[in-house]
């Protein structure tokens, strides 16, 4: 009973709507380093605040309601993207791309395309074993280079020097330019 008491106190003490003015200006900031279309910054700092407004009975209090805030915003701003790319796979019309003739289609790019993957196979495994966990690891998880580093416990800058020395190895033996 006393820990229901105690969280009927927390959430009446925080002002929602001061937290949300105090927050607005640093809120649209955060949205707009990371989304360039002006119209769709202002609809992911208002689905925010929807939200905000709809969970704010969720909010638990472990963190300042600011963090909890941008928390959704960064969710909404990944969520913004993921829809992006679904709907430029989803908007060629079905006329034009029935019509349309793929390069990559031709038996001799096909082919070449099977010898190269039998060549990166084979030099694959020709590979320090170091090269072999950095590219494992980048193809199963599609990271970027910080994710890389935590998953190998390996500072980031080893991690782009073994980039930059892979990068030279498959040039080199695939055959590769630049």
């Amino acid at each position: 009973m006393v820990a229901l008491y105690a969280d009927m106190i927390e959430h009446v003490l925080i002002d929602w709507e001061t937290v949300m003015k105090e927050t607005e200006k640093r809120l649209h900031n955060f949205i707009r380093k990371r989304v360039s279309n002006f119209a769709d910054v202002d609809d992911l700092v208002q689905t925010t605040w929807l939200e905000v407004l709809i969970h704010k009975g969720r909010f638990k209090g472990h963190a300042r309601p600011e963090t909890w805030i941008f928390g959704i915003a960064m969710n909404l701003v990944k969520i913004y993207y993921k829809d992006s790319r679904l709907r430029a796979y989803n908007t060629a019309p079905v006329e034009s791309m029935e019509n349309e003739h793929n390069p990559k289609d031709e038996p001799e790019i096909i082919l070449e395309g099977r010898k190269n993957l039998s060549l990166a196979i084979e030099n694959f495994k020709k590979m320090p074993e170091e090269y072999q966990k950095l590219l494992t690891v980048l193809i199963e998880n599609d990271v970027g280079y910080q994710e890389l580093a935590d998953t190998l416990s390996i500072p980031i800058g080893t991690v782009r020097s073994r980039l930059s020395r892979l990068r030279a190895f498959l040039k080199k033996e695939m055959r590769w330019e630049a």
